[in-house]
């Protein structure tokens, strides 16, 4: 079992080189097989990890509350729990995680590994280095508080959300963010509901190939024969299409699909940050007015407390300034890559199915009647 995380220490592997390679699968358990290449170059470690590792390392980047400004961070989103023969109410929760067997899920952890060595900060905890290299399961022990405790509590001050911010700049962002978190997430339910009438559509041209196989008749009738040649050769073409629409779906899930799932969680974090400052920004002008109304005795002690507190708040419109500018910076090159690799694949799926139903139709033609 590893050792208790608190020590910071600086990655021995290529952040942006992890990648979550296979699943393994035993009855309800699943397993995810993690490559990283070693700084030094001299080979690579390869690690299996639950998802309850997943959120082992999850809990102990949210605990740094002696980082100055870790308020402010965007936390790369971890998603969602990956469910062995899930419900139709579960499915659904997980949106384009669920499709695809556990393909979408291993890219989706992947995104969420190579974020998290890549941050300034974050990857500065011992947790990401040991969770990336170490042949040992994590411990089970749980962190005993981290910023979204605090968050939580906050949530039941629902006023806090829409208190009118002193920083035009951060206003903005969470006007920006508000309309952009309703945005990608009904873009990202519109596309899935494309990708599961594509499934259907599939099923159906499957289905449908193998009713027409019922029409063949055996015989020496020549118009027996020739239907039921026509018949089979309907049936191979349905085949290609149910092909065709299921690589289209696939593309589609695998691509654009899990840039748009992704683009929608990164709103929700970073709607999570502008919250946890905005309930900070309370806290200070909380404190400020206790100063002024508080007695001369307690004076000293109140001015202590509001300083603290500033110095806090400073930390954390910092940090967060410069979360958000990366996060605008690494959405659209996310973005871009679904999007060029949407293309790509479709057009090869395109050229693939043209050059089949192409050979259907020279078929078509040289059958004798």
């Amino acid at each position: 079992m590893m050792e208790e995380v608190k020590e910071t220490s600086a990655l021995s592997v290529h952040g942006h080189n992890i990648k979550v390679t296979e699943v393994l699968q035993d009855g309800d358990a699943l397993t995810f097989i993690i490559v990283s290449q070693k700084l030094s170059g001299t080979g690579e470690y390869h690690v299996d990890r639950t998802y309850d590792d997943f959120e082992w390392l999850q809990q102990h980047l949210f605990s740094q509350e002696d980082v100055p400004g870790i308020q402010g961070v965007i936390f790369p989103p971890l998603p969602a729990k990956p469910q062995v023969n899930a419900s139709a109410k579960t499915m659904k929760q997980l949106g384009f995680l669920g499709l695809g067997e556990w393909q979408p899920h291993c890219k989706a952890l992947e995104t969420f590994l190579r974020q998290v060595a890549s941050h300034g900060i974050l990857s500065k905890n011992k947790a990401v280095e040991i969770f990336l290299t170490s042949s040992d399961a994590p411990g089970r022990q749980r962190v005993k508080k981290n910023i979204f405790n605090r968050l939580s509590q906050a949530v039941e001050e629902l006023r806090k959300e829409g208190h009118k911010d002193v920083d035009k700049f951060f206003q903005d962002e969470r006007d920006h963010n508000l309309v952009l978190t309703g945005c990608s997430k009904n873009i990202a339910e519109r596309f899935l509901d494309m990708v599961l009438t594509e499934q259907k559509i599939a099923v159906a041209c499957g289905h449908f190939s193998a009713a027409l196989h019922l029409c063949v008749e055996p015989g020496e009738d020549p118009n027996t024969q020739a239907f039921s040649k026509v018949c089979v050769k309907l049936s191979d073409v349905f085949e290609s299409m149910k092909k065709n629409m299921m690589s289209v779906a696939e593309n589609n899930v695998n691509t654009l699909g899990l840039g748009l799932d992704l683009e929608s969680r990164y709103q929700e974090a970073e709607k999570e940050m502008l919250f946890r400052r905005t309930c900070k920004l309370v806290e200070v002008e909380t404190a400020r007015r206790n100063t002024e109304k508080a007695k001369p005795v307690k004076k000293a002690a109140m001015e202590e407390v509001q300083k603290t507190a500033e110095m806090e708040f400073d930390h954390i419109c910092e940090v967060a300034k410069q979360e958000i500018a990366q996060l605008k910076g690494v959405r659209v090159k996310l973005l871009q890559q679904a999007l060029v690799q949407w293309c790509e694949k479709q057009l090869l799926t395109a050229k693939e199915s043209a050059d089949q139903f192409n050979q259907h139709l020279q078929a078509f033609r040289g059958m004798a009647y």
